[in-house]
């Protein structure tokens, strides 16, 4: 690992933030995105936990993979916690990185210890209508046109139409937005829809024993904002719903986001010792 935190694993750009012997907490970003996007929110999670960020395979600063299929993304995901010597992890996902940390639960329940979805979309029928850029980026003929000639404004009004309210996007989370092949974005897409297709999310949640934490924006423009109720059937779960908070809650509401991460975590750790991660 590089003295700023930053390394190559298992085909993906995963950086490092807090002390490495505090209780471990992954971030998986959602379709098209990279790891920047948490940036809001990581200074004060890096305060009580080793943070890690994966930019998954064919985002931002990782090369594409041979296949987008949610579990093989979670493998790898698994792969990197492994090289790190990581049990218990806490795993945060925002929208379809919340596919992958279900995944990643569903496979490894020796890594995951409790699981947090930020905006996921539990099955395809909670998906609203989309607004007209989305409309014009995700499919033919103009999308694969218009991708490649995205400018940093065009990328920031997307970003803005998933939004409730104005947000300050980091320059880093539109520059990774840029490397982001059409393909990439068009297959993870699929491959994220192909998943919750074949059973939906809290389905999948309802079969495992780890906590879960659903936070949704109460103004969410991508997902039916009701639909975060479909999670009331994972046992024990716990659902918040952010008052004028759209699709990108650590942007738009970066200290509620980063408070309820944060409480959820401790509470996962009362009455036992915190897992220590081993110097990596």
């Amino acid at each position: 690992m590089s003295e700023n935190g930053v390394e190559h694993s298992h085909g993906m750009h995963v950086v490092h933030d807090g002390p490495r012997q505090a209780p471990p907490l992954l971030l998986i970003h959602g379709s098209g995105a990279s790891g920047v996007s948490w940036s809001p929110v990581v200074p004060a999670l890096a305060d009580h936990h080793h943070v890690i960020r994966v930019d998954l395979p064919g985002c931002g600063q990782s090369p594409p993979p041979s296949s987008y299929d949610v579990p093989v993304q979670a493998s790898r995901v698994a792969a990197v916690l492994d090289d790190l010597g990581l049990r218990h992890v806490a795993v945060v996902g925002h929208s379809s990185g919340g596919y992958a940390a279900t995944a990643l639960a569903e496979q490894r329940p020796d890594l995951v210890r409790s699981v947090a979805l930020i905006s996921s979309g539990p099955r395809p029928d909670a998906l609203l209508p989309q607004p007209l850029i989305f409309r014009v980026l995700m499919g033919p003929p103009f999308g694969p046109l218009v991708w490649s000639r995205r400018s940093d404004a065009m990328i920031r009004t997307g970003i803005g139409a998933t939004t409730a309210r104005p947000v300050d996007v980091p320059d880093e989370a539109v520059a990774d937005l840029k490397r982001t092949s059409y393909r990439a974005f068009r297959m993870s897409l699929r491959r994220n829809t192909a998943y919750i297709a074949e059973r939906s999310v809290p389905d999948r949640l309802a079969a495992l024993t780890v906590p879960v934490l659903v936070i949704f924006g109460a103004a969410d423009p991508r997902w039916d904002p009701s639909s975060a109720h479909q999670y009331e059937a994972v046992p024990n779960a716990r659902i918040e719903l952010l008052p004028g908070v759209g699709h990108i809650p650590m942007l738009e509401a970066p200290e509620t986001t980063s408070e309820l991460l944060l409480g959820w975590t401790s509470r996962q750790r009362v009455g036992g010792t915190p897992p220590v991660a081993p110097d990596a």
